[in-house]
């Protein structure tokens, strides 16, 4: 396997604003620095492959109740609000618990490429290196 970096990836989550207006609040996860944003959404008793990436670090947004999350050997289920931080190599897996599809905003660090992925385990048999669909 390839390794892909060519971007500064950080080492772990980086810190996240939290302002406040007199209207409410809102949260900065990425301040004047090269992301890319990504919404996934995954169907009831779906899931994505168990995977890694060597170009990027992940910090995912919970969106809606019912996302169930493995960071390496850690699973957990999560709930609208949550923020899982994946730093670059860790394996990973997002999985739909509930009734509802769950969406996750996904702020990546780094060289966001398809090409480096590497799956570890993939309920629709993709490739273990590499994009597909």
């Amino acid at each position: 396997m390839s390794t892909f970096i060519t971007k500064p990836i950080p080492l772990e989550k980086p810190s996240i604003g939290r302002i406040t207006r007199p209207w409410g609040s809102f949260s900065q996860y990425a301040f004047n620095e090269e992301t890319t944003v990504s919404l996934m959404t995954v169907n009831p008793g779906q899931r994505l492959s168990l995977q890694s990436h060597t170009g990027r670090s992940e910090l995912w947004i919970v969106l809606d109740d019912g996302a169930n999350v493995q960071v390496d050997d850690v699973i957990a289920d999560y709930d609208s609000g949550a923020e899982v931080w994946i730093p670059a190599n860790s394996r990973h897996r997002l999985s739909c618990s509930g009734d509802s599809p769950v969406r996750v905003l996904e702020v990546a660090f780094g060289n966001w490429q398809q090409d480096d992925i590497q799956r570890y385990e993939d309920d629709y048999a993709r490739p273990a290196e590499g994009e597909a669909s």
